[in-house]
């Protein structure tokens, strides 16, 4: 079923005018009152309430100026400080919508659930945007992404309140996987279709470490660029996916994605999802994290340490090691943002089946699930999307195509658990201000402080305990420039600059640190946890004296271990 409440917007799925910003959801909507809405409604806005993002006209409103909107672009030495986050909307205020950009569904050979199931769970679980991101093949590419667009367009009009990407998880040539969605239109499924079709790494037998096979991967980045310059598609864009998992994603791999599309390749997972399959036996499936538990292989990068095929925290370690491979990247003042999600293809404790009979190969999806199966399936190592993590992205208007920008600025911050409900953050100095994924530039000499307005849990999560945020790190580090090797994956002046003790639970806290009168240009990035689990950082106690600890195989419950991360904002003194 669908919200109950609907706005009547006069939209048409199959065009392009699907990037005109809607009327608000009813949920947001403070003209709407709690008694028209639907139970999982009132559930989002009471949500929203406990957030602090309801009132002054819209949800999760966070005031932004558009002065670091000419540093995009500016020069850093030889380092360029990228898409500048608060620019085209200059003093406008933002929608914080949660999403998730990596969802399967009965059209992967190993998923189960139908769109509609995912949509619907989406939606109950605080989800204001999802992706539908089935498995590149060569079954998907001949009749799935075709065949999966009616049950896309059907869920669009059902959940008129949920904005549904089409995409698919693209098998990198060379590398592992990643998300590629477009804006919907009259050519999402022609042109999803042609690049799976030419440019996906399993279609085309193209997954082998080989610089034939990366210059594939640069091929299709390129071919999306070229369907958005010819106006096929409105926008485009792509995430890679649980990047440390094999090893396989190598430092200058990433660098070539980002600095070939830089508008279309925007970053990866911080957190891989399948967060449940960490859980202990035999109440859960007993493995590791986001089913980090490989070891280095014949195509994996051979300088990464073995803890890297680990989960920190239920986080990446490419994103955990605070001064390794994303500060690296982040030091060369180029954007690389970072996002969360689910993953999801079997739910942990869910009682649906994959009927048997289904002829995948034949009709290129399985047969609808069967509720009622013989027991809650304890083994599978997903949640429902929104149901542990979230992708929150500050939006201009609630659309596709102010989704696709906020991502693409950086506008972005990810939880686990339900740690926090809104994070407002604000570089101010010299009378301008930035937020996530901004450059304040100002004077040489200039006073600048970073301010953190975050709205704690103030209630249960969907595992039914307050979250208690226990620290809050602000993590400082300099833009050095670029760097002459391409796998370089660590900078030495990046580190914890400053721990705030909160210890609480319920209401709202402001945190502020004065970074004085600047002088070189760095960016500041920032993380919080409940603190159950920590350790020193694999650089040391001078630099992380108190990080994620290294997920164990068999013993990581992952909501005993709860953290959020933010994109980071960078400072450019002129």
């Amino acid at each position: 079923m669908g919200h109950g409440h609907h706005h009547h917007h006069g939209h048409d799925h199959h065009h392009d005018h699907e990037a005109e910003s809607r009327p608000l959801p009813a949920a947001m909507d403070v003209n709407v009152p709690d008694s028209e809405l639907s139970p999982d409604q009132l559930s989002r806005r009471s949500m929203l309430r406990r957030a602090g993002l309801l009132g002054a006209g819209v949800a999760g409103a966070s005031v932004f100026a558009g002065a670091g909107a000419a540093a995009a672009g500016t020069a850093l030495g030889e380092a360029t400080v990228g898409t500048a986050g608060n620019s085209g909307n200059g003093g406008g205020r933002l929608l914080w919508l949660a999403g998730d950009h990596h969802i399967h569904t009965q059209y992967s050979s190993d998923g189960k659930y139908r769109v509609i199931d995912q949509v619907r769970q989406g939606a109950r679980h605080g989800l204001d945007w999802m992706v539908i991101t089935d498995h590149g093949s060569v079954n998907h590419s001949r009749i799935g992404v075709e065949k999966v667009n009616p049950d896309i367009r059907a869920a669009r009009d059902q959940f008129d309140e949920t904005l549904v990407f089409q995409g698919l998880e693209w098998n990198i040539p060379a590398a592992e996987h990643a998300t590629v969605f477009v804006h919907p239109g009259d050519n999402e499924v022609s042109v999803l279709k042609q690049f799976e079709t030419d440019y996906d790494g399993g279609v085309r037998n193209a997954t082998g470490n080989t610089p034939q096979n990366e210059a594939l991967a640069i091929s299709g980045l390129n071919f999306l660029a070229e369907q958005v310059q010819r106006r096929r598609v409105r926008d485009a864009v792509m995430f890679a996916n649980h990047p440390s998992r094999k090893g396989i994603d190598s430092p200058h791999e990433i660098r070539a994605w980002r600095e070939a599309q830089p508008r279309i390749a925007l970053g990866m997972e911080g957190a891989p999802g399948h967060q449940a399959a960490g859980i202990p036996a035999p109440h859960g499936p007993g493995g590791g994290r986001g089913y980090y538990e490989s070891s280095p292989g014949s195509d994996s990068f051979p300088g990464y340490p073995a803890e890297s095929y680990r989960t920190w925290g239920g986080f990446d370690w490419m994103t955990a090691t605070v001064g390794g491979l994303w500060d690296s990247l982040l030091a060369e003042g180029k954007p690389w943002w970072i996002t969360a999600n689910s993953d999801s293809h079997g739910v942990y404790g869910d009682v649906a089946v994959r009927p048997e009979g289904s002829d995948f190969n034949g009709n290129g999806y399985h047969d609808a699930p069967v509720y009622g199966g013989p027991a809650m399936d304890l083994e599978a190592g997903d949640y429902w999307p929104g149901q542990y993590s979230r992708t929150h992205v500050g939006s201009a208007g609630f659309s596709y195509a102010a989704v696709m920008d906020g991502l693409r600025a950086g506008r972005v911050w990810v939880d686990h658990g339900g740690l926090i409900s809104g994070l407002n953050a604000q570089l101010r100095g010299g009378g301008r201000s930035t937020t996530l994924g901004g450059t304040l530039s100002v004077r040489r000499g200039t006073d600048v402080t970073l301010t953190l307005e975050i709205s704690l849990a103030n209630g249960p999560n969907w595992a039914q305990f307050v979250p208690k945020l226990a620290r809050v790190d602000v993590i400082r580090g300099d833009v050095t420039g670029a760097v002459s090797d391409k796998d370089v994956f660590h900078t030495p002046n990046t580190r914890v600059a400053k721990s705030f003790e909160v210890n609480k639970s319920t209401g709202s806290v402001t945190l502020e640190y004065r970074l004085g009168r600047v002088d070189r240009p760095f960016y500041l990035r920032v993380r919080g946890t409940d603190g159950n689990r920590t350790q020193v950082g694999l650089n040391g106690a001078s630099v992380d004296p108190n990080g994620p600890a290294l997920d164990v195989l068999g013993d990581a419950d992952p909501w005993l271990d709860l953290w959020f991360y933010s994109n980071p904002m960078w400072v450019l003194p002129q």
